[in-house]
């Protein structure tokens, strides 16, 4: 994902933002065994595609956040808690 990332930040020499990226990759990173199967109409499997290349823009924006280091040692920390 911080390839990708890197890769919207050159946007400017090769139009792919993350936006372009996320429609592009989402497919592949957020592969769906049901827009595979013959039982999805053709809508719904674009529905589908559409949601997954937003969250994939999502991450791709905020890459830096969700994969920090910081963050991986709260999750870390919090994860033998009980509430």
């Amino acid at each position: 994902m911080r390839h990708l990332a890197r890769l919207a930040d050159y946007c400017s020499i090769t139009n792919m933002h993350t936006k372009n990226l996320a429609i592009v990759w989402a497919p592949n990173l957020l592969r769906s065994k049901q827009i595979e199967s013959a039982c999805f109409s053709g809508t719904a499997a674009f529905m589908e595609v559409r949601i997954q290349s937003v969250v994939v823009e999502f991450i791709l924006n905020h890459v830096d956040v969700l994969f920090s280091s910081k963050l991986s040692s709260v999750i870390r920390d919090g994860a033998g808690r009980c509430l």
